[in-house]
């Protein structure tokens, strides 16, 4: 029987799935990840591997893994996977597109209006008995309706982020590798430079895959570019940010705010200096993190995997020309 190796707790509608074809290894310890000592110790008899954003699937590790048929990822991205490496070892790799678009985006928007309405401050505020009468200037904010939003990254996440902010009558702008008409037509969005992007936008919505060629794509330059009052949210890769500009810039008031789902190192460190600054809401990389999205994107995955084992293609399969 297949070992299937699973470096999280999965829901139980997916894990049933693949207990029907395999052997399972679960790391169920929701408060620490798999060590990576751990994972390169099971793969070794492993065919399928389960897998998330959180895992580095490197050349070692997949060196640790003769048996590998099939890695599949609960996420959206894979560039924590090394894909060329897994191909030239006829292994297949999937992931989990569609699903999320409309949960992540959610939580886009709701990270953009907390951070410019000072949401987690205002609760902090409350709760730690600050709160002792009512002030014309208590906590002020930015306001978001009728705006304007400018989106680096117009996916299918991109474009649910443009639509919330069309029903908040804000001014759309893009900037995207290649323009979508469509877009432009049915929402009004502008196509626009980066540069010009970061200039006239209120704020500034990062949702660009991580790669190599996005690496610290929003730095030192691109921060002093923006407004003073503008508010900054990544809801991409955290390393798709210069965190060091990142903290110097709202240090200095050289943007007003940032809302953070995602950072350069995760989990991020309690040391991280962004972490102390008031003006930044933070969160622990929760865009897909629905009850139903989840279980959706377990399921998926898991389909991947239970077709991979079966030597067939994949249903959701990275191809290498889109890595």
């Amino acid at each position: 029987m297949n070992k299937i190796v699973v470096t999280r707790r999965i829901p139980e509608e997916a894990l049933g799935l693949l207990k029907k074809n395999g052997e399972v290894f679960v790391w169920d310890r929701d408060e620490e990840p798999i060590p990576h000592e751990v994972l390169l110790a099971e793969v070794k008899e492993a065919a399928g591997l389960f897998t998330n954003v959180g895992d580095r699937i490197d050349k070692e590790l997949i060196d640790h893994a003769p048996k590998l048929k099939v890695i599949s990822t609960m996420a959206v991205g894979y560039d924590n996977i090394n894909v060329m490496e897994a191909a030239s070892r006829g292994i297949s790799v999937g992931h989990t597109p569609g699903v999320l678009t409309e949960t992540t985006a959610d939580l886009t928007f709701a990270l953009l209006m907390a951070a410019a309405r000072r949401v987690a401050e205002g609760s902090i505020y409350v709760r730690q008995g600050q709160w002792k009468s009512w002030g014309p200037m208590l906590l002020t904010g930015q306001d978001v309706y009728g705006a304007t939003i400018g989106i680096i990254g117009m996916g299918r996440i991109g474009e649910g982020v443009a639509r919330r902010a069309a029903g908040f009558s804000m001014n759309v702008l893009y900037h995207n590798r290649s323009r979508r008409p469509e877009i432009e037509e049915n929402l009004n969005a502008a196509y626009c430079s980066l540069e010009e992007l970061l200039k006239k936008s209120d704020f500034v919505v990062l949702l660009a895959p991580g790669s190599a060629d996005t690496r610290h794509m929003i730095g030192k330059a691109e921060f002093e570019l923006m407004k003073r009052n503008a508010v900054f949210v990544n809801a991409s890769r955290g390393t798709n940010v210069d965190e060091t500009a990142l903290y110097t810039a709202l240090e200095n008031g050289d943007i007003w705010a940032a809302g953070l789902d995602v950072f350069e190192e995760e989990p991020v460190s309690m040391e991280n200096p962004l972490l102390s600054l008031p003006n930044v809401t933070v969160l622990p990389h929760i865009g897909s993190a629905t009850i139903a999205t989840r279980t959706k994107m377990a399921v998926m995955a898991a389909q991947n995997l239970i077709a991979g084992l079966a030597g067939e293609e994949l249903p959701f399969q990275v191809k290498l020309n889109k890595q």
